[in-house]
């Protein structure tokens, strides 16, 4: 059978050891490709991982798993698709990133694979396939890697939690409901919720912010039954270049921990339009976490209303 092997490479502004985390610290994956809305893993053994990634494809959103080996110390990770799709018949590679200098770093992409029964035209659409996705990956990947990290003094997570003397399945199922905010949530005028694919949603929804005005925002959700509903907001209020966050539940002795958690990235061209002319970067944090948590809190309380009259 025959194997092919390619390699595609790109430089980076950024350190070779913040390149390498961002690539193999999961959480990062929204932050540094676009199209990613969640990853989870699925078993960790050690430096040896199996991920399921939430992505979008032609406004669609798609899953698939891969096996994942990490080596730090050489600042390497090779990863191995489960179950491909004809023409493949195998597909897997490695992330390699070598040090240029201390600001700058050269990400190297190995692919090797084969085609099924060794099909000539086969392997040809593969090569093709292989070469354009991985220019346009390492083209985002640079862009996006230069852009988190020069953010990460802009980037910031918290998290709210709520009490509830109810069950989490309640509490899950007011959450994922979405399509029912309008008629539940004050702060919610009008809402729009797709779901094609079980556990994959596509929420739209107008929010009515304190001084009256209304904002449209549009997320993907992935949903996992009835522990956690995660998140990332593709259409984004002027404060934020990134929104991610998710929805847990977890079971206490006298009910339930419903807590909600964000990540954010403030944008800094609007800052002073939005905030005034002696606005900061830590005025348009306090500005966004007070926002964001006010609806969190809002929400979650009326998913204890709701859970707590089951009960």
């Amino acid at each position: 059978m025959t194997t092919r092997e390619v390699e595609h490479a790109i430089t980076v502004s950024a350190p070779a050891e913040a390149v390498y985390r961002l690539i193999a610290e999961v959480r990062n994956w929204p932050r540094i490709f676009p199209p990613t809305i969640h990853v989870d893993h699925v078993e960790q053994d050690g430096n040896t991982e199996r991920i399921r990634i939430w992505a979008t494809a032609n406004g669609e959103a798609k899953n698939w798993t891969s096996r994942r080996v990490l080596d730090p110390a050489k600042l390497r990770i090779e990863f191995r698709q489960e179950v491909s799709t004809p023409p493949v018949a195998a597909m897997g590679g490695t992330w390699i990133i070598e040090p240029v200098s201390p600001a700058e770093s050269r990400v190297r992409l190995l692919h090797d694979y084969r085609a099924v029964d060794d099909d000539p035209e086969g392997l040809a659409w593969i090569d093709e396939a292989v070469d354009r996705n991985s220019r346009s990956e390492l083209a985002a990947l640079k862009k996006n890697v230069e852009l988190a990290h020069a953010a990460e003094d802009l980037t910031f997570s918290f998290e709210d939690t709520v009490h509830i003397a109810g069950s989490a399945k309640d509490v899950y199922d007011f959450i994922n409901e979405a399509d029912r905010w309008s008629e539940r949530l004050p702060h919610v005028a009008t809402v729009r919720l797709e779901e094609d694919t079980p556990g994959l949603q596509s929420l739209e929804m107008d929010t009515r912010a304190k001084d009256g005005s209304t904002h449209t925002t549009k997320s993907y959700r992935v949903t996992f039954p009835h522990r956690k509903i995660a998140y990332k907001q593709v259409t984004l209020p002027a404060l934020m270049t990134l929104h991610t966050g998710y929805w847990t539940f977890a079971d206490t002795a006298d009910g339930v921990a419903a807590s909600s958690q964000h990540t954010v990235t403030v944008n800094t061209a609007n800052i002073t339009k939005i905030l005034g002319d002696d606005a900061t970067v830590e005025d348009a944090k306090n500005f966004v976490r007070d926002a964001l948590s006010t609806n969190s809190r809002a929400t979650l309380g009326h998913a204890k209303d709701y859970a707590e009259a089951r009960a």
